[in-house]
């Protein structure tokens, strides 16, 4: 995902929440073609419990997660149809002028109970912990994927996601994430990726250098070779290729809260280094 549209909805939600709120903003589809070219819409509400108030002004962001092109604004409304009034398809495409530009990064941190148990068994802690030190900046989310690692943090606009996080490390990753840098533990990837094998891969060449910026690493092209991919990752002022495979999926048993966990992923074949600037400017 490289854009979002997050929309306040306070009070309990039901597992489908978020398709309900879509379908009041925004009648006839008029949130596809944004949704197919990035958009990723979702509910946030204040941490606490909050009763639903009809009329009651709704915080709405807007955001770009694009290397290099990152934007927050914030637009409140009154009304969810309001929000058809907004350009979709400028907002998936990174152009701003939504609303007010407001500094980044927001923590977003889900507990979608009645979506997953363990989001919320999991969540909770962590928006407690970190409330307590960023006021302001922390909103609960809905389901954002990948229950199996609850507790889950997403920063926006930055586009990291971290998950298996206690109160503790989350407050790690929120302290990088305000320098504008990237914790490499509990990593799951930068959701603006194209896949989650560049993704694996960033990782890993972070892994390697030791990188932290948010936009010191990023996969630049892929290539697929039979069972394996490899992945061209720019770091810094070098070139790394990353040759992955998929690891098969496995059951493990039953999950830390309900449901049973299967576990898939990628390992690792090589990283190495091909060019840096004096290999570059010796064949030049």
């Amino acid at each position: 995902m490289t854009s979002w549209l997050l929309i306040e909805q306070p009070g309990a939600w039901a597992p489908d929440a978020l398709e309900t709120v879509v379908a009041e903003a925004f009648p006839d589809h008029l949130l596809d073609a944004a949704r197919q070219a990035g958009l990723r819409p979702l509910l946030i509400r204040k941490p606490g419990r909050h009763a639903r108030v009809p009329g009651a002004p709704r915080t709405v962001f807007v955001a770009s997660g694009r290397p290099g092109r990152r934007w927050l604004e914030r637009l409140e409304v009154t009304d969810l149809a309001e929000l058809a009034n907004l350009d979709l398809e400028a907002v998936a495409a990174g152009r701003g002028g939504h609303g007010t530009p407001v500094p980044g990064p927001l923590f977003l941190v889900c507990t979608h109970g009645s979506k997953d148990m363990c989001c919320a068994v999991y969540g909770r802690p962590v928006v407690t912990g970190l409330t307590q030190n960023h006021p302001g900046l922390v909103w609960e989310v809905s389901h954002v994927g990948g229950d199996r690692w609850a507790g889950n943090l997403l920063t926006v606009p930055d586009g990291f996601l971290h998950g298996g996080l206690g109160a503790a490390e989350a407050e790690l990753v929120a302290k990088e994430a305000l320098a504008g840098n990237v914790r490499l533990e509990h990593l799951r990837g930068r959701t603006s990726a194209d896949s989650s094998w560049e993704q694996f891969a960033e990782i890993a060449v972070r892994g390697r250098t030791g990188l932290r910026g948010l936009d010191a690493v990023e996969a630049v092209a892929s290539y697929t070779d039979g069972d394996t991919r490899r992945v061209v990752v720019a770091a810094g002022r070098q070139t790394y290729e990353v040759i992955l495979r998929r690891v098969p999926s496995v059951a493990s048993g039953e999950s830390r809260c309900s449901a049973r966990l299967v576990l898939s992923g990628f390992a690792v074949e090589s990283v190495r280094l091909v060019s840096t600037p004096s290999r570059l400017a010796s064949s030049a």
